[in-house]
């Protein structure tokens, strides 16, 4: 039987955004959905790529020598790869002396990560937090999920699932089980706006979050505030009846930033929310204003 993996692209440790207290973070890879906004592109496609950033490269020859695959190439425009034979083998990221290739994420499985998570345990225990699934779309890797939160339930470790609620019914009912709390994400209530920043319909989505209410797990909503995009009242009030119909725990208020340009420039991704502006101090006010009629707990930040 084939030991279950997941492919994640990073674990954040000290996070105070992504649920109670200090938690750590575990970014798995690949997402359903294309916001506009989203700043973690690393996190869009499932599979682990290898990116050689030309800029760093120094000639030195060392990649080309030491690659398995023979797959590097040095031309006068830097180092180039053929994406078609390469292995994913990592040689190259870990013999460059400048760092001019770079692995977005990587295998790793149930036992490894799990030991990786007990390293914070004692900070868990001070602070009453734990471990927090985000991606991407962590109900992507349904299998492991499940598996991973058991593991951590059988810890005592406190386990948040951060989703866009994109997923199988099935498969969100089936992680209920083994998660204390989901923060749910809540982009735009109108469906067809939502399918023009996300590339699919919020339809799913909201069945998704009524059959979790059912359910009685905890429930956090989470907005992420793009001016103009999801700023007006009607959508906010809308927002905030749908919390209040699910009674969940609570909303946080989650500002856009434009600071993952960089990371799509790395990326060579087209980034299409680089004219979106971050909400201004007013209208944040008027929006946690608005929400509190509707919820007792909001929130700016996770």
């Amino acid at each position: 039987m084939t030991a279950l993996a997941a492919t994640i692209f990073a674990i954040k440790r000290y996070a105070l955004h992504d649920g109670p207290h200090i938690r750590t973070t575990i970014f798995f890879k690949g997402c359903p959905l294309a916001c506009h906004w989203c700043h973690n592109p690393e996190g869009m496609d499932f599979k682990v790529e290898i990116l050689s950033l030309t800029e760093k490269c120094v000639g030195c020859r060392e990649c080309l020598e030491k690659c398995p695959a023979q797959v590097l190439q040095l031309t006068p425009d830097g180092i180039r790869r053929d994406e078609n034979r390469c292995t994913l083998c990592r040689t190259c990221t870990l013999t460059c002396p400048a760092l001019a290739h770079e692995a977005t994420g990587r295998q790793i499985g149930v036992g490894e990560l799990v030991a990786e998570i007990s390293k914070d345990l004692p900070f868990f225990d001070q602070s009453g937090g734990g471990i927090t699934c985000s991606g991407g779309e962590p109900l992507c890797q349904p299998e492991f999920l499940y598996a991973f939160l058991t593991a951590c339930g059988a810890l005592g470790i406190h386990r948040a699932v951060d989703t866009s609620g994109f997923a199988p019914t099935e498969t969100l009912l089936r992680i209920a089980t083994v998660t204390d709390l989901f923060l749910f994400d809540v982009k735009l209530m109108d469906s067809k706006r939502h399918e023009l920043y996300t590339g699919v319909t919020n339809n799913m989505i909201f069945s998704n979050l009524k059959a979790l209410t059912a359910t009685g797990k905890p429930i956090r909503i989470r907005i992420p505030v793009i001016a103009g995009v999801n700023t007006d009242e009607e959508n906010i009030r809308a927002t905030g009846a749908l919390a209040a119909g699910c009674r969940v725990e609570g909303i946080d208020v989650l500002p856009y930033h434009p600071s993952a340009t960089a990371k799509y420039r790395k990326l060579n991704k087209i980034y299409q929310g680089k004219l979106f502006t971050a909400p201004s101090g007013e209208s944040l006010a008027r929006i946690v204003e608005i929400l509190q009629q509707y919820s007792d707990d909001v929130r700016i930040g996770g």
